[in-house]
């Protein structure tokens, strides 16, 4: 019989009573989304984060953090050194800190009337439910924080970022919620965190509020930009570059626009990211970002078209991919050393200007 394409048999064997997740995945997700996830957690198993010499950065969208996947999973990502640089949206951050502050989010149910909720001073994310008070003593820390001398000044989303981070992480201690939050975890293993649209959460709402009575932060995004790409020029240098996709939108491109910022505007030399992984519910054929292929990011200069066999996508929820994925990796990878980029900010800043400048004085 022909072997062409063909792969593992595919088992007609049980599901047996305690079986792991990381054996029900790699036995028994053989076919379509399933096996697309099995292929994910293999190729960051077997590839990515088995060589420290691959820098992976991770993308975020949607409302994941408030469902409490953040503290959940990605902690355990960013502390076992899983993932070395974060790009996501203000509000996974914002929603993130409920936890650090012990204020309680709670399972519902979408078939609800929201007038009601309304009268009752409840807000509803989907199926996620909590008191209009979360809100409140969530904006008053946010204000509290941002008043702050040291943040009365410029600076990229990556900084101001880890300048909260550090509030948060002792908060978390003073509430009793150690090891709560996205921005805790990523201060104290020194992980740069961007924002590509940080007006567009409440942080930056509050932000904003204080700038008409003092001055106060300004929120440079041209730095973000800077500093992501003198990561991916590191990551490319020195190893290899992976990105991990959870959902779309302008995380997803900002993360994947190193390469053509490197390549085609700045004109160094990269030949694009050369791991990709998406889970996404988005179809490629509305011409929408968020779901664009890795196949069709090999024209823009994004992936290395020498990796597209290094890819995968797969189509479901992130709240159903994230928690198997993470469970899968705890029993198969041992936690890497965090790299510390942000630690590392103003010398690969300095790299990435110093190669630009040879560019320019080469034309």
């Amino acid at each position: 019989m022909n072997n062409i394409c063909k792969g593992k048999r595919i088992e007609s064997a049980r599901i047996h009573k305690g079986i792991t997740t990381d054996d029900l995945i790699d036995r028994f997700f053989n076919a379509y989304n399933a096996a697309r996830l099995a292929e994910a957690c293999r190729l960051m198993e077997r590839k990515i984060l088995a060589n420290d010499g691959v820098v992976v950065g991770l993308s975020l969208t949607g409302a994941i953090t408030p469902t409490g996947l953040g503290a959940s999973a990605l902690v355990t990502w960013i502390e076992n050194g899983w993932i070395d640089y974060l790009v996501t949206t203000g509000a996974n951050l914002y929603h993130d800190l409920h936890f650090g502050l012990n204020l309680p989010l709670h399972k519902s149910t979408p078939f609800v009337d929201d007038r009601e909720l309304k009268k009752h001073g409840v807000i509803r994310i989907y199926d996620i439910v909590f008191d209009f008070d979360v809100l409140a003593r969530s904006d008053k820390y946010c204000d509290h924080i941002l008043r702050q001398p040291e943040f009365a000044r410029k600076m990229g989303t990556a900084e101001l970022h880890n300048l909260m981070g550090k509030y948060v992480d002792a908060t978390e201690k003073e509430t009793g919620c150690p090891g709560s939050t996205i921005l805790g975890a990523a201060h104290r293993t020194a992980m740069p965190v961007f924002c590509p649209s940080p007006g567009d959460s409440t942080i930056g709402l509050n932000a904003a509020a204080i700038s008409f009575e003092k001055p106060g932060l300004d929120m440079d995004t041209i730095r973000d930009v800077s500093d992501s790409s003198a990561i991916a020029l590191h990551a490319k240098r020195t190893g290899e570059s992976a990105v991990l996709i959870l959902g779309g939108g302008s995380p997803k491109n900002f993360l994947l626009q190193t390469m053509p910022q490197l390549d085609e505007i700045m004109g160094i030399h990269v030949n694009g990211h050369d791991y990709f992984i998406q889970i996404t519910d988005a179809r490629p054929d509305t011409g929408g970002l968020s779901g664009a292929t890795p196949q069709e990011a090999v024209s823009w200069g994004k992936v290395d078209p020498d990796m597209v066999p290094d890819t995968v996508v797969g189509y479901m929820d992130t709240t159903i991919a994230l928690p198997l994925m993470t469970a899968y990796l705890l029993n198969r990878v041992p936690p890497r050393k965090p790299k510390r980029l942000f630690e590392r900010r103003e010398e690969l800043y300095k790299k990435l200007a110093d190669e630009y400048a040879q560019v320019r004085s080469a034309k």
